[in-house]
């Protein structure tokens, strides 16, 4: 899936659970995120966003809470 249709999935805010980890991993980096990994933990940043995500996988889906804070995040610093 394309990093936009993913963004209008997670925008839309009615399938939090249904997001697969790899299109929010593709999104973040289409994004200008830089990804580094410990262990099972798949850290983002960027410069000039002060928060660090932190995403872990919950199968092969992301967890719904890192959705919406995702969501959140993007909506603050105006990356839609």
């Amino acid at each position: 899936m394309s990093a936009g249709k993913t963004l209008d999935k997670i925008l839309r805010g009615d399938s939090d659970a249904n997001i697969r980890f790899e299109e929010l991993c593709h999104l973040l980096q289409a994004k200008g995120f830089r990804m580094r990994v410990n262990g099972s933990h798949h850290i983002f940043t960027q410069a000039g966003v002060m928060e660090r995500i932190n995403l872990q996988r919950e199968g092969s889906k992301a967890k719904p809470y890192q959705v919406r804070q995702i969501r959140k995040m993007l909506a603050n610093y105006k990356l839609l």
